[in-house]
Parts: C-alpha cells; structure tokens; sequence
C-alpha cells in the first residue's frame, strides 16, 4: 500500500512539469476572434456538403454565430467546393502505386454586408502522403475515407486561422 500515495505523487510532480514548460495538446489552443466578425453567413453552392457542415462546426466551436440571411449578419464567408487530388509518388517493382500524395483544396473570400470584399477569393490545400498497398485495397479505401475526412477539418480549421488571423490585424 505505500506505493500507491507515491504513485500519486509521480503523476501530479509530472502533470505539473507539463504545465509549467507551457506544453498543451495539439489543437487544444481556440483561435479568438473579435465580437464584430462573430456574426457570419455562408454563402456556398452546397450548404449541405461535409465541408460546409464541418465550416459552419469549426467557426461555431470558436463563438461564430452562423445567420439565415446575409443581411442580419455583419460578414459574409463566400465558401468555393472542396477539390480532392490523389496522384501517384513512386511506384513498387510491380509498377504498381508504392505512395499516394492526397491533395485537398478549397477557395475562400469573405465580404462585409455591405458587399465590400474584405478578403479576396484565397485558395488553402492540405497535402497529405500514404503508402498503398494493392493486396489490401478495401482497406486503403477506408484509410482515403478517414484522411479525407481529417484533411477536411484541417482545412475548415486553416480557413478559420486566416479569417481570425485577419480580424485580429483589423483590429490592431
């Protein structure tokens, strides 16, 4: 019994280690952005599409109040279609695909509610590599499914880095 209290002793000297160098896990860290830019419209071709949901999610985790109508809010996110890649890197002795480079981009612009443009059409893209493996090809199949999913919200979460990054250099 008297290893447990130091066991618990280990765990809260290295909790607070961790703390102390300023460590925090990778995402962890919300992007703040002002009052003003909190009130946005989606203005997209496809506002049902996984992209657009997972835009409207990553804003709205980070205090963005979405608006039905572009009047009622004060900016307005033009959001272009995710555009998917998947090209060839290397091939194996069988000149078969040995890696894949996985490409996702979208385009971006936000306008105030007056029309002004504030941030001019911006094109972001996620890269990704994997190795494939032609014996397993349902399993690569899923392997795309879940990295386009993750390059998804990596994107959705670039855009938002940007719109944050320019509201706070307005603000300045």
């Amino acid at each position: 019994m008297p290893q447990r209290p130091l066991h618990h002793c280990f765990i809260l000297a290295m909790a607070l280690a961790l703390s102390a160098c300023g460590f925090h896990l990778r995402g962890a860290g919300g992007v703040s952005i002002s009052d003003e830019w909190r009130s946005m419209y989606l203005q997209t071709n496809n506002p049902n599409s996984e992209f657009s949901r997972e835009v409207k999610t990553r804003f709205a985790a980070n205090g963005v109040q979405w608006q039905d109508d572009n009047k009622a809010a004060n900016y307005s996110v033009v959001l272009g279609p995710e555009r998917f890649n998947q090209r060839n890197l290397s091939l194996n002795s069988e000149a078969r695909a040995a890696e894949f480079e996985l490409t996702m981009r979208a385009t971006f612009a936000v306008r105030k509610n007056t029309g002004e443009m504030v941030i001019e059409s911006t094109t972001s893209s996620v890269v990704k590599q994997m190795e494939n493996d032609p014996q397993n090809v349902v399993g690569k199949a899923e392997e795309i499914r879940i990295l386009k999913s993750e390059m998804r919200s990596e994107l959705a979460q670039q855009i938002m880095r940007r719109i944050a990054f320019y509201a706070a250099a307005q603000d300045a």
